[in-house]
């Protein structure tokens, strides 16, 4: 697609930066070079003036003085701003564009939950304060457990679980302990093909053997498979719903009818709970329990390893075994936590222990209540819509260049599956992930689900607005086209970004973890 954009670009322009020019200093406009601290500071240079110490304070140090100097890399404070101010123009982050990544739900944060967040009842809060002192905080987890139960239609909730694996082995854990209660050893949890690959890790660490359900030629599970393997060994089915394929399990109520009949448990990994917030109750379709990513659905800053939150939403026959702390109010309506020495006090006396030493992460409940409560129920239903919208938007954009294995399986939900089959010239979905970052994209998630090859998975999110998919999608089918004409020079992409390609294979077997003085090869 050579046509150019409302602006008059054509994506053949992008590579012609060979005839420019090098610059002396190695920056290029205002996309500065910035070299490491290790290269730029000096020791002994400090922004901030410490009084020396006397005598008497080394004396107490004692062994634990320092023996000499450590040969760190010192800055002024103009030079540290400056550092970190360039290293960041470097990033790519939601506020700048589009996040394509599937299976991640990478949307824009409310600027009104992040104010609500910074109040100083709830950023100054501290773990250990005695409760009296923190009753409006337990009154917004009170409220936050309960519009989370109004809208997954369950019985009960643990709020403790930090993120979405830290949810799921809470879930399996409240099944274990289920089965314990009643006698009844199992060993085996089946995980659909179309299940998030945490899902057979958690199932593992909580020491059952996980066996695989394959998905039909429509990406869903196969009903009929499920059923054949239930028996009297099956645990749990952990399914993840809308599944990895970007699609709803539509056999769902059957599902969870047959593992019932055979004595198990159904758990579904709720991350994708985005594409059904405010149409689907979980609750109604069987569901023992699920997690909620309180960071994709409503809308809290996460990637980079956090922060996240993951409570987990437990049926009638799972929330006596549910772990400790939890919120309830007593017969004066006053929120209590109750912890272990108020358990029996409030009927909590089977949890099977804690999943973390308080409550959970406090400025996440602010922004989720924050953004259930401005949305509410017509909005949370439209962030659904939208979001279903958007992927489908992408998909249908993009079939006729890109693979798209289950565009005839019916609409997608929150995210569109591409693969690289009909690429030329040896290129995969790597070329065109590296040459997406020319384009100013971060690039979309790779080579996941294992059940498509070269897989390419894209979720839009309901933040994006259709010029901004419009943009994206232009930039998808230019590469696209080069990719299936064999464009070798996708195979060297990116070209305009502050790093050229790395070689990954040597960096993941042989990262260089540490600064040695002396190296010239980082």
């Amino acid at each position: 697609m050579n046509s150019p954009n409302a602006s008059g670009w054509k994506p053949e322009m992008t590579r012609a930066e060979g005839s420019a020019p090098a610059t002396v200093t190695g920056n290029r406009a205002l996309m500065l070079e910035e070299p490491l601290l290790f290269e730029i500071g000096q020791a002994g240079v400090t922004g901030v003036d410490l009084p020396p110490v006397d005598a008497a304070a080394a004396c107490r140090l004692g062994a634990m003085k320092r023996a000499g100097i450590i040969d760190l890399p010192g800055l002024s404070e103009p030079e540290t701003v400056r550092h970190y101010t360039r290293l960041s123009r470097q990033n790519y982050g939601i506020d700048m564009g589009l996040f394509p990544l599937g299976s991640c739900t990478m949307k824009h944060n409310p600027r009104l939950n992040e104010k609500v967040a910074r109040m100083a009842g709830f950023a100054d809060l501290h773990p250990l304060q005695p409760q009296d002192t923190v009753r409006g905080a337990l009154e917004v987890i009170n409220q936050l457990a309960f519009w989370l139960l109004e809208l997954t239609g369950m019985h009960g909730v643990a709020m403790t679980p930090k993120a979405g694996a830290h949810g799921e082995l809470c879930g399996i854990l409240c099944i274990r302990a289920a089965l314990e209660a009643r006698g009844d050893a199992r060993e085996v949890v089946l995980v659909p093909e179309s299940a998030h690959g945490t899902n057979p890790a958690t199932a593992a660490f909580a020491g059952y053997r996980v066996e695989n359900i394959p998905a039909n030629s429509a990406g869903r599970v196969d009903l009929a498979a499920l059923k054949a393997r239930l028996g009297p060994d099956v645990a749990a089915v952990m399914i993840t719903n809308p599944n990895t394929c970007g699609l709803f399990e539509r056999d769902m109520m059957a599902i969870s009818d047959a593992v019932h009949a055979a004595g198990a448990f159904v758990y579904c990994d709720g991350a994708n709970f985005n594409a059904i917030v405010g149409k689907v109750r979980p609750g109604d379709l069987g569901v023992d329990a699920m997690h909620i990513n309180l960071h994709k659905t409503f809308s809290t800053p996460h990637g980079g390893g956090g922060p996240g939150s993951g409570p987990v939403v437990l049926s009638e026959a799972l929330s006596p075994f549910g772990p400790l702390p939890f919120t309830a109010r007593d017969r004066d309506g006053v929120v209590h936590l109750v912890e272990e020495e108020s358990a029996d006090e409030f009927g909590h006396t089977q949890a099977f222990g804690r999943m973390a030493a308080f409550h959970g992460q406090m400025g996440m409940f602010t922004r989720a209540l924050a953004y259930i409560l401005s949305h509410g129920a017509d909005g949370l239903k439209q962030v659904a819509e939208d979001a279903v919208l958007n992927a489908n938007y992408v998909l249908r954009s993009l079939e006729d260049v890109l693979d798209a294995p289950f565009a005839a399986s019916g609409p997608c939900m929150h995210e569109a599956l591409l693969g690289d089959a009909g690429f030329g010239g040896g290129l995969s979905t790597l070329d065109l992930a590296k040459s997406l970052i020319d384009e100013g994209y971060h690039p979309m998630t790779m080579y996941f689900p294992l059940v498509v090859h070269g897989a390419m998975l894209i979720e839009p999110t309901e933040t994006e607005s259709k010029a901004g998919l419009d943009q994206f999608i232009v930039a998808m089918r230019g590469l696209a086209a080069r990719a299936k004409a064999g464009d070798e020079s996708m195979k060297h992409a990116p070209y305009h970004a502050p790093r050229r390609r790395l070689d990954e294979t040597l960096a993941a077997r042989k990262p260089v973890l540490c600064w040695e003085p002396g190296r010239s090869d980082l």
